[in-house]
C-alpha cells in the first residue's frame, strides 16, 4: 500500500463524504441513495464506497459512528480517516467537507492506518495492500506530517520485530542507523565494562543472557542548547528472571523494550523537525533471562547512585535498569528528562491499554502534556506521586526494596522508585506505557504502538521552537 499527500487536486479526484448516521441524509443525493440500500449505519470508521450509473466508483462515505462532546472530541473523529487507508480504491481523493472530518489530523490519521508489518510475510499480502491512494492535503504541512508519522513506524518497528532479531546488540544497531541518519555521535558500554564504568544495576539485569547487557548513549545537537534527555527501558525480552513468568505472560515480552521504541521514535522526530536541544538518548539493554548466573531474589544491589536495593522481585527488573540510567541523566543537571517504560501491570489495571499514565512533579510541564494529548488525540492521563507510598518501599536490610510488599499502586510505587534516582533535572516525567495495541483501530493494525509520542512531541516544539 502506497499513501501519498497531494498540494493539489486532479479533476480525477474523487470525494470522501463524512456522515454520522444522522447526516447520511445530507449526502448527494445518489451517495444518501445508496447509503439505504447498502443499510449502511456509518458506524465509527466503517467505509462505503459509492458507484456510479455505469458501476463505477464515483466516491465514499466515511463513517463517524455516534460523534461525542468534551474537549478532544473533534480530534479524536479526525482518527477515524485512518480507516480509509484500507478501505479505499487506489486513485485520487479528497475530503469533501474538511471541516467535518476534523482538520489537519485527518491526514496523518491515514497515514498511520495504511501502517503494516509485513517483514515476516513471503508474499501473501493483505487485500488492498497493493493500493496506490494520493489524497489530497491541501494547507498541510506535508513534511511535519511525514516526520511525525516516520516516528511512529520506528517505533511500531522496533516493537513488533521478535527478540531473535531485535536483541540488545540488535537494539544498539537501530540506535546507530538512526545516529547515522541524523549525524548523531552513539557510544556504548557494554558487559562486564559496566561494572568498571559503575551501571552495576544494568549488568546485574542482564548478565545471565547468552547478549551482553549494555547502555546505549546516543547524543545530537548545540552543546549549547538546552539538555533534553530521553530514557527509555530496553528490556528486550523479559522472562521474569527467577521469579519466573507463566507461559502466557511471556507470549508479548518482545515488547518489554517499549519504552527504548518510544524515545527513538521521539528522538527521531526532534531530529527531523531540528528543534534547538542538546539531545542525548539512554537505552539500558538488556534480556532478563535465566541461567546460572541469573540474579535472584533476595540478592542487595548497589546502584550507581550509591542507594542499595533488596530484590523482593526478578520480574520488577525495569525499573533497576532505568534507575542506573537516570542517575546517568541526573548527573548533568538536564533541563527537562522524560523517561519512558512498560513497566507495570498496574497501569494497565487502571487505564487500560490506551491510555499512557504519567507522572511529574512539575505541575506546568503536566498541563501542557495533558493539553497536547487532547490537541492531537494521543491519550495520556497524569497520574499521582503519592509520597506516602514510598514508604512501602523499605526495605530491613536495605536502603530500599525494588517492589512493595502488598500489591497495592503498582504504577504509582514504581514512579516513586524511579524518582528517588532524580535529584538533579530542572524537570522529569515518567510514562508507563503499554507499548501495544491490542485491537486494531483506524490508525493501526495490531501490534506494537508509539504512545504519547505525538503529545510529546508537540510538548517539545512549543517548549523549545525551532529556529
Amino acid at each position: 500500500m502506497t499513501i501519498t499527500l497531494a498540494s493539489a487536486r486532479s479533476a480525477a479526484a474523487l470525494p470522501v463524504w463524512a456522515a454520522d448516521k444522522a447526516g447520511l441524509e445530507a449526502l448527494p443525493a445518489a451517495a444518501a441513495g445508496w447509503a439505504r440500500t447498502a443499510r449502511f449505519s456509518a458506524g465509527a470508521g466503517s467505509v462505503l464506497i459509492v458507484p456510479d450509473a455505469k458501476g463505477d466508483v464515483a466516491g465514499a462515505v466515511l463513517g463517524l459512528g455516534k460523534g461525542g462532546a468534551g474537549e478532544g472530541a473533534r480530534e479524536r473523529r479526525a482518527l477515524l480517516a485512518g480507516a480509509l487507508a484500507g478501505k479505499l480504491p487506489a486513485g485520487e481523493w479528497y475530503f469533501a467537507d474538511e471541516a467535518a472530518i476534523g482538520g489537519p489530523l485527518a491526514p496523518l490519521a491515514l497515514i498511520l492506518g495504511g501502517y503494516r508489518f509485513d517483514r515476516y510475510r513471503s508474499s501473501n499480502a493483505e487485500e488492498g495492500d497493493d493500493a496506490d491512494i494520493r489524497f489530497l492535503a491541501e494547507g498541510c504541512d506535508r513534511a511535519e506530517i511525514e516526520r511525525i508519522a516516520a516516528g511512529v513506524f520506528l517505533a511500531r518497528d522496533l516493537i513488533n520485530t521478535p527478540t531473535s532479531d531485535m536483541g540488545p546488540a540488535e537494539l544498539e544497531g537501530a540506535v546507530r542507523s538512526l545516529g547515522e541518519t541524523f549525524g548523531a555521535r552513539v557510544e556504548t558500554i557494554e558487559g562486564d565494562a559496566l561494572l568498571e564504568r559503575n551501571f552495576p544495576m544494568i549488568h546485574t539485569v542482564g548478565r545471565a543472557s547468552a547478549s551482553a547487557p549494555r547502555l546505549i548513549d546516543l547524543n545530537w545537537g548545540g552543546p549549547d542548547d538546552p539538555k533534553l534527555t530521553l530514557v527509555g527501558k530496553g528490556v528486550c525480552f523479559d522472562t521474569g528472571g527467577l521469579d519466573i513468568k507463566p507461559a502466557s505472560g511471556m507470549l508479548l515480552m518482545k515488547k518489554d523494550m517499549g519504552g527504548a521504541a518510544n524515545v527513538l521514535g521521539l528522538a527521531r522526530m526532534v531530529m527531523a523537525a531540528k528543534l534547538p536541544v542538546r539531545l542525548r538518548v539512554l537505552i539500558p539493554a538488556v534480556e532478563n533471562a535465566i541461567s546460572g548466573d541469573a540474579f535472584r531474589p533476595g540478592d542487595v544491589l548497589t546502584s550507581r547512585k550509591g542507594k542499595t536495593v533488596e530484590i523482593g522481585n526478578t520480574d520488577a527488573e525495569g525499573r533497576l535498569v532505568l534507575a542506573d540510567a537516570l542517575a546517568l541523566a541526573d548527573e548533568e543537571t538536564p533541563d527537562l528528562v522524560i523517561d519512558r517504560a512498560t513497566l507495570t501491570g498496574a497501569a494497565r489495571v487502571a487505564l487500560g491499554p490506551d491510555i499512557a499514565p504519567f507522572y511529574t512533579d512539575d505541575t506546568a510541564l503536566a498541563g501542557a502534556i495533558a493539553q497536547a494529548g487532547l490537541d492531537v488525540a494521543d491519550p495520556v492521563w497524569r497520574m499521582p506521586l503519592w509520597q506516602p507510598y514510598a514508604a512501602n518501599l523499605a526495605s530491613k536490610i536495605a536502603d530500599t526494596n525494588n517492589v512493595t510488599s502488598d500489591a497495592f499502586a503498582g504504577s504509582v510505587t514504581a514512579a516513586l522508585f524511579l524518582q528517588g534516582f532524580v535529584d538533579k533535572a530542572k524537570s522529569w516525567a515518567h510514562f508507563d506505557i503499554y507499548g501495544w495495541r491490542p485491537k486494531p483501530s483506524p490508525i493501526g493494525p495490531v501490534g506494537g504502538e508509539a504512545q504519547a509520542i505525538r503529545a510529546l512531541f508537540a510538548v517539545l516544539q512549543s517548549r523549545y521552537p525551532a529556529r
